[in-house]
């Protein structure tokens, strides 16, 4: 990935006015009633995508706003096995080969130094820390993310880590399902590609939520 800010295309824009006639679909979050859900930010992922390396710091920063203005900071991390076991065993068994699945499954069960959050993440007592055996973090049978956010009454959500078309924007899209009102992290969200990281963003912005910069999220939407 190049290190250009992410700038959505015209086509695109000129598509949502067309559709909503705003850019944003939303233009206030309410603090009390906002998380920002930072997914797969560990040491597995990270080691193999030199894009996430770079948005920690800018993690850090939302998270650190987050927290001054009152609302709650959620680190997702995806746990693939348990005691030799897949948790997903038609991923595991149908879109990887045997010895890349063996590597997933293990490095990503609870224990294992793959599975643990990235060094350089500042987390704090008082975060939330939640686990997921798919791709979405909204996927009821496969976190209980949704339930837990829902008793703490929170409405809205702020998507960041990695990767951008992968976790990222289904977790985006099932929140919206789910009826919160989300936010994609433009430059807090990492991909392989940037034909990737695009995609995620320009699907997400005409159908199931804005795509912000950290600096936009924290000094015009969150109050």
């Amino acid at each position: 990935m190049t290190d250009r800010p992410f700038e959505m295309p015209d086509y695109v824009i000129d598509r949502v006015m067309r559709k909503r006639g705003r850019l944003r679909v939303f233009e206030r979050f309410e603090a009390r009633e906002t998380a920002l859900v930072v997914i797969d930010m560990q040491r597995f992922y990270v080691a193999d995508v030199p894009a996430a390396e770079a948005i920690v710091p800018v993690i850090n920063t939302l998270a650190e706003g987050f927290r001054r203005k009152g609302a709650l900071v959620v680190w997702v991390k995806m746990t693939a096995g348990r005691d030799g076991q897949s948790l997903w065993p038609l991923y595991h068994e149908r879109f990887m080969q045997p010895g890349r699945a063996a590597q997933h499954r293990d490095q990503l069960s609870e224990g294992a130094e793959g599975h643990q959050l990235h060094g350089d993440l500042a987390v704090h007592q008082g975060d939330l820390l939640v686990h997921k055996h798919r791709f979405s973090a909204f996927l009821p049978t496969a976190c209980d993310l949704h339930e837990r956010l829902a008793h703490r009454g929170i409405r809205n959500v702020a998507i960041a880590g990695m990767l951008t078309n992968f976790c990222c924007e289904t977790s985006a899209r099932d929140a919206m399902m789910l009826d919160y009102r989300v936010a994609m992290v433009s430059d807090a969200n990492a991909a392989r590609y940037d034909d990737d990281h695009r995609a995620g963003f320009t699907t997400l912005y005409q159908s199931f939520g804005d795509v912000l910069t950290a600096r936009e999220l924290l000094d015009d939407v969150l109050v």
